[in-house]
């Protein structure tokens, strides 16, 4: 028997993305976004508000980029969920971690996170409905160290994943079955 519950942000897992920007004087900004997915193949959507300061950096820099968290870096995403840049300015230098800029997009690329997708902003939907941030993937690049005969190893990413019913962060990577070949068994 299901029992009723008050949580209404309730799919898991949801993602743990980090979102960089520059701010107007070129200092990275990054925060924590779990309300994102991809919209069509190139597309990726966030459900982000205009009171986030990356919000305002991506339409003013027309770029940005979505770093997938892992388990090694759960503290310093967590971080950037936690304070604001728009009270914090130096938020990602006291991360500890590093970046590089992009040289198809006016964003950052953390170095420390294993994949980054790198974003053209494409518009930002705020009707009632509106889903916030829309970007068109230009580049997708992986760390060496998460591909396994030419392709990204899920496993070795070691992504974390949001849960909205306990608030806590959880380790993805068990493959525990084959997309669009295991429910054939059942023709």
């Amino acid at each position: 028997m299901k029992k009723q519950i008050s949580t209404t942000e309730a799919i898991f897992p949801m993602p743990v993305l980090m979102i960089a920007t520059y701010n107007e004087d070129g200092t990275i900004d990054v925060m924590n976004a779990a309300w994102g997915t991809m919209l069509e193949r190139d597309h990726i959507i966030l459900n982000l508000t205009e009171s986030h300061k990356t919000v305002k950096n991506i339409k003013k820099r027309k770029a940005f980029t979505v770093s997938i968290a892992d388990a090694k870096h759960v503290a310093q995403a967590d971080y950037f969920g936690v304070v604001s840049s728009n009270f914090v300015k130096d938020k990602f230098e006291k991360s500890g971690l590093n970046a590089t800029k992009s040289d198809l997009v006016d964003a950052p690329i953390i170095k420390e996170f294993p994949i980054c997708m790198e974003c053209e902003f494409v518009e930002y939907q705020d009707d009632e409905y509106g889903c916030g941030v829309i970007g068109k993937i230009v580049r997708v690049s992986a760390d060496e160290r998460v591909i396994k005969n030419g392709n990204v190893d899920i496993s070795l990413v070691d992504a974390i994943a949001f849960d909205p019913y306990t608030h806590g962060y959880y380790r993805i990577g068990e493959r525990v079955g084959e997309a669009f070949k295991d429910g054939l068994k059942l023709r």
